[in-house]
Order: structure tokens, then C-alpha cells, then sequence
């Protein structure tokens, strides 16, 4: 069994050690030697943690119970994490060890786990890619900017690894690798330690293989317990199909034509999502947020590293700089004004349910795909899980996203591993033109 171990659940994981069945460490390095062996081909690390043996004495040495004892973690390169630099996927950032870790990595070490290292990311959470590959098809992309997350995730190298999302960032490479991932709720956590991009967007996400694992890391991060008041589940889904935003893929507009009547046969209404117009606003508003606010943060590097920059955070940031702080605090008014509607809209006991990308992880590795059908949800803050489980006929991934407001939680994660297993027993979707 310990040979395999690595490969089961977090929760089987977690028993093991607690059992006694293999050691904290041993398990640390079962998982790195399945790092190690994708390594070569993925691509998916920028450094691996040298101290897996003080990590997991460490762990050891508390007697207390650890929900996530013993499990590995990979931290995106946005992150902080004591004693490993934090380049963010840019020449231009300093080489130094990070003083500290970042409080979400000091939470998920006070849980248990145990860092196995800095995951690739694009260059500050934009679009410009590093050199992570696709865990199903090397030739495609992983997305980003939490590309090499979520392909060690994908490839099932590691069990859990943390991202975050500015615009699409963590939804678009969970659904193009095959992740389970969820976006936490704007404001819900600490993003001390963690470069961003746009203090109005950014956001942490969470990965793992399945949504089993993930509702059960979402539950040990935030606290949360089961109790038996707890409230009614999803009663209605409203479908969105995000055509309206650009084209999808056949392949993805085939999953979302059954989700319907999955939906149906687990008892719950699905109505379609009329907000065309909503979602349009919102999406250009996130686009002046996001230039808006990335402008000022990331002006020192733009003032002292211009051209070290690549030609697309340029452009972002001097985009950014044109925009006025009227239309700036225009976009957020409306942000604010928009998310009271659709609170009203959704009420205690729906959600939405639509396409986490426009289809399958493009071919090519020069740019990392679209992340319009995450702008207007992010936007808005709202925490998002992506449901694994879709795929095309030749083997791709294809994710679909549940978007509900915050402190639902819990039931989103709720529907979501029913879903993902309606998901994994339909047949492959077939692939071609976009719709």
C-alpha cells in the first residue's frame, strides 16, 4: 500500500500516517520522487524545498490532530514561502529568500502539510507563460497564470497546491488540467505575502484532484465544521452557456446541452441564466479594475525594469495609466450595484453553473488561452469551484464552473462532488469548431 500511497486521497493519505502505515517523510518523498519523475516533462516547479525532513519533524513533533497531516503542498510562485525566493515568474524580481511565509502557507502548515516547493506561475499573474506543458498533451496548454499548480496537480504529482486568480487564473488551468479548484471569496482570507496585480480582484484558489479533496482542504482552511442546522442545499442552477462573451467550443457547449438533465436527477430546477447585458458591463469593468489598479501596483518595476518586462505587462500598465480614478470608481460602483442584483437574483439557494473556459486547452504553448468567462464573477468576488470530471474524445479536460455567493460555500462544494461524478461517467465530449 505505501508504495502507492502518494496516489490515494488526502483524506487516505492522512489516515495512513495516523495509522502508522508510512512515515510523514517517507511519504514527502514518495511524492517527490513522482515530482521528480514528471519533472523533466511537465515543467511545473521552479524549486523544490530542500528541508523535507525538518518539515515533516516538525510536523511530527505535534501531537495535536492535524487535519492535513502530513500532505504536500505546492505554492504557487506568487507566494511566499520562508527561505525560497519569490520571483513571480519575472527576471526583474529579486533572488532573496523570503523572510517569512505567506499567511495562507502558514495556515496550511499549521494544518499540517508539508511544502514541496514553488509552482511555476506567468510573469506577475499576467499573461506572458513560463514553461509548464499540459499533463494530458504536452504540445497543449496548461493556462495560467497558476499553470504550474495546476498541472502538478493535473498530473497527479501532488495533492493539493494553492493559486490565485486575478482574472481567470486559477479557473482556466483547473479546467484545461483536469484540477478540482476553487476561488475563495473576495476579502475571505488574508493575501499578506502574495504579489499582486489589482487589490480589487486578487484572490487566492485552492487545487487538488478531486472535489472530495477539496471540500475537504476548504473545510480545515477556513474552520469550517458540519453541523447538523446545517442549511437547505442548491434547490436551483441557472445555466449560463457564456456564448454571449465569445465562441465555444463544441466540445464544451456538448457538456453544457447535459448539464440540464444531470441536474434534473439530483433533484434540482435549472433555469437559464438571462443576463446578457449584466455580464457584458461587468466584464469591461474588470478590464479597467484590473489595468487600472495594476498600473499602480506594479509601476516601481515598470519605472526601474521597463524593458525587462514582456511587451504584454507593458501594455497592461501603460493601458492602466490612461484611465481616470472617475472611471475607476465608476466600474466599482457598478460592481457594487450589479452584485446586489444578482444577490437578489439568486436568493439563498441558487447557483450558477456555466463553462470554466471557452473548451479545451488550446494547442500551443505561446499563450495560455482566454480568461473572459471568469472576468464578470471575478469582479464581483464571488468564490467559484471548478468541477472536474468532462473530457473530449481525444482525452482533454473540461471544467465547469459553479459560481455562488459567499457563505454558500459549502453547498456549492456540496453539488459539486455530485456533479463531478455525473461528470466522469458521461460519454467523451466530441471536439471541434466553436459554436
Amino acid at each position: 500500500m505505501s508504495a502507492q500511497l502518494c496516489d490515494l486521497s488526502i483524506s487516505d493519505q492522512k489516515r495512513a500516517i495516523e495509522a502508522g502505515v508510512v512515515p510523514t517523510e517517507l511519504l514527502a518523498q514518495q511524492t517527490r520522487a513522482a515530482i521528480e519523475r514528471r519533472e523533466p516533462e511537465l515543467k511545473a516547479w521552479v524549486q523544490l524545498s530542500s528541508d523535507l525532513a525538518f518539515q515533516s519533524q516538525k510536523v511530527d513533533d505535534i501531537s495535536a490532530a492535524l487535519p492535513l497531516r502530513g500532505i504536500s503542498l505546492g505554492v504557487k510562485d506568487l507566494i511566499d514561502v520562508v527561505g525560497l525566493p519569490t520571483r513571480a515568474g519575472s527576471p526583474v524580481t529579486s533572488s532573496a529568500p523570503a523572510a517569512a511565509d505567506a499567511a495562507c502557507v502558514a495556515r496550511l502548515r499549521a494544518l499540517g502539510t508539508v511544502v514541496q516547493g514553488k509552482t511555476v506561475t506567468t510573469e506577475f499573474g499576467y499573461f506572458f507563460p513560463g514553461p509548464t506543458r499540459n499533463p494530458h498533451s504536452a504540445g497543449h496548454s496548461p493556462g495560467g497564470s497558476s499553470s504550474g499548480s495546476a498541472a502538478a496537480v493535473g498530473a497527479r504529482t501532488i495533492p493539493l497546491a494553492l493559486g490565485t486568480q486575478t482574472a481567470g487564473s486559477l479557473t482556466r488551468p483547473a479546467s484545461y488540467c483536469g484540477a478540482a479548484g476553487m476561488v475563495l471569496a473576495h476579502g475571505s482570507t488574508s493575501m499578506a505575502g502574495i504579489v499582486g496585480l489589482s487589490p480589487s480582484l486578487d484572490t487566492l484558489g485552492l487545487l487538488t484532484r478531486t472535489i472530495e479533496d477539496l471540500r475537504l482542504v476548504y473545510r480545515a482552511f477556513t474552520g469550517h465544521r458540519s453541523s447538523a442546522a446545517r442549511p437547505a442545499g442548491v434547490d436551483t442552477v441557472f445555466l449560463w452557456h457564456g456564448s454571449e462573451l465569445d465562441a465555444v467550443d463544441t466540445s464544451m457547449g456538448f457538456v453544457l446541452q447535459q448539464i440540464p438533465e444531470l441536474i434534473k436527477n439530483l433533484g434540482i430546477e435549472c433555469r437559464p441564466l438571462e443576463w446578457d447585458d449584466r455580464i457584458h458591463r461587468l466584464t469591461s469593468d474588470h478590464l479597467t479594475v484590473m489595468a487600472y489598479e495594476a498600473a499602480h501596483a506594479r509601476a516601481g518595476e515598470l519605472h526601474d525594469h521597463g524593458l525587462g518586462l514582456s511587451s504584454a505587462l507593458r501594455q497592461l500598465l501603460n493601458d492602466g495609466s490612461r484611465i481616470s480614478a472617475d472611471a475607476h470608481r465608476a466600474a466599482l460602483v457598478r460592481r457594487d450595484q450589479l452584485g446586489e442584483q444578482l444577490a437578489a437574483l439568486l436568493g439563498p439557494g441558487s447557483v450558477v453553473i456555466g463553462p470554466a473556459a471557452l473548451g479545451p486547452a488550446p494547442m500551443g504553448l505561446a499563450a495560455t488561452g482566454s480568461p473572459i468567462l471568469s472576468r464578470p464573477w471575478q469582479l464581483l468576488g464571488l468564490p467559484v469551484v471548478v468541477v472536474p470530471g468532462a473530457r473530449t474524445a481525444q482525452g482533454l479536460p473540461l471544467g465547469i464552473q459553479i459560481i455562488g455567493l459567499p457563505g454558500k460555500e459549502p453547498q456549492m462544494l456540496d453539488l459539486a462532488a455530485e456533479l463531478e461524478k455525473l461528470l466522469r461517467a458521461m460519454q467523451p465530449a466530441p471536439q471541434g469548431s466553436p459554436l
